[in-house]
């Protein structure tokens, strides 16, 4: 698949590597595994001077020899001689940059922790001794977020406060996705759309893994992912054992169960038998992983919320791989997927939401859009979309049929709201699969 979308990603690099022209300027790109943080990269840079190193977990003095090699191939400088130490390596590259502008792509920088926790002040005392002098665009990624924010948020780490540019990189929205279904097949149902939203989540690599092999409906992606050998059954498992540690079995468990509608902290507890207020707390702020939700206009403090896996595939993987692992271990892969041809429906009923919420976003007509409910999960709105500039509000019912939607109860649940939306135009939308 061609390289698609990023446009405003790409223009920031551009302008950051016309700043490094006249003085060294630090990027940090954050975002999770398979999202395309090093296409982007690369491809921001594909027509300047640019060295990639990859951080792999291997001793530092064979790693600088991988850097060494890179360096000979595209800086063509004399002889090095012989580099143990990152930090002389970091140096020397600093010092070629005064005569020689060139861009330093560091990849999954966050795993120097594993091999010299001190690389990071050795690059804070260099970086701040010749930033002023030196043209490195320095472009640094990592997909551990929990790390790569210790590592340039908390101001205790030496690195705090150098980068100039931060990009958090995020999935593609419903407005590329729906292009890309439509591209892939001009006769595409809502439902291959919902599908491919639902399980890919617009992250990159699966993406172009499920658009590169012409796999866009419900089943034939269930074709690829319930197969001997498949990569994705231990996607979850790769992406998120490194982050949670010794803990991951508990992380998992709350996972799973927020994946099969247990959103409610009591609910998970009562499950567990643990409190989970830190492990939650965790999976938001640190992992960004889940999302806490509270009805639209709910008080500060309030206690009527909810956790929901913010991350489609995981979402999915949680669901329907994760908790099935006895079958897929035997190779009975025939049985998961039966479990999942029976439940996507109603497991992708919060996907449909949750789509027409993006879809709105990207209009920028609205200051704020959410979810609203009620104690015990009475009057629930699925979307309550607010321009305060306007004085609007859109108040939506979300059904994958639109016979299905009652007009009449959707006002009826709103009747409770209307009340903080004085002198407001209020608006009522029957959004179903053929509105996407």
């Amino acid at each position: 698949m061609e390289f698609i979308n990023r446009e405003n990603e790409l223009f920031l690099l551009g302008e950051t590597l016309e700043r490094s022209l006249h003085s060294s300027q630090m990027t940090v790109i954050i975002g999770r595994r398979r999202i395309g943080k090093t296409s982007l990269a690369i491809k921001a840079f594909e027509n300047n001077l640019f060295l990639y190193f990859f951080i792999s977990r291997k001793n530092e003095a064979l790693l600088c020899q991988d850097f060494l090699d890179e360096i000979g191939n595209k800086l063509n400088l004399p002889a090095l001689g012989e580099y143990t130490s990152f930090t002389r390596l970091f140096e020397l590259l600093l010092v070629t940059s005064q005569n020689r502008p060139f861009t330093l792509i560091i990849d999954e920088f966050q795993e120097f922790l594993h091999i010299n926790t001190s690389i990071f002040s050795d690059m804070q005392n260099l970086w701040d001794r010749y930033k002023a002098t030196a043209k490195l665009n320095l472009v640094i990624s990592g997909s551990v977020y929990s790390l790569m924010k210790k590592i340039f948020e908390n101001s205790r780490e030496p690195l705090f406060g150098r980068a100039n540019e931060r990009i958090y990189l995020k999935p593609f929205n419903v407005s590329i996705l729906k292009n890309l279904v439509a591209g892939a097949n001009n006769a595409f149902k809502p439902e291959d759309l919902l599908a491919f939203y639902t399980i890919t989540g617009g992250v990159a690599k699966y993406v172009e893994h499920f658009a590169d092999k012409q796999k866009i409906s419900l089943q034939r992606m269930l074709d690829e992912i319930f197969r001997e050998n498949s990569l994705l059954l231990d996607e979850g498992m790769n992406l998120l054992i490194e982050e949670f540690g010794r803990e991951y079995t508990t992380y998992f468990s709350i996972l799973s169960l927020i994946a099969s509608s247990k959103t409610s902290r009591s609910e998970i507890e009562s499950i567990l038998g643990k409190n989970t207020g830190g492990y939650l707390e965790k999976l938001e702020n640190d992992y960004r992983i889940i999302q806490k939700v509270k009805p639209v206009l709910s008080k500060p403090g309030g206690k009527i919320q909810k956790y929901f896996i913010d991350d489609n595939f995981l979402g999915f993987w949680f669901r329907f791989i994760y908790k099935n692992k006895a079958a897929l271990e035997i190779g009975n892969y025939s049985y998961a997927r039966s479990i999942v041809e029976r439940d996507f429906e109603s497991f992708s009923g919060p996907y449909l939401e949750k789509y027409f919420r993006d879809k709105l976003a990207l209009t920028g007509d609205y200051s704020l859009i959410g979810r609203y409910w009620e104690k015990g999960n009475q009057n629930e709105i699925d979307i309550v979309a607010v321009n305060a500039n306007e004085k609007t509000v859109l108040f939506a019912e979300v059904k994958r049929k639109k016979t299905k939607i009652s007009p009449s109860l959707l006002k009826a649940k709103s009747a409770n709201l209307l009340n903080s939306f004085p002198g407001y135009k209020i608006t009522y939308a029957h959004l179903s699969m053929e509105d996407m």
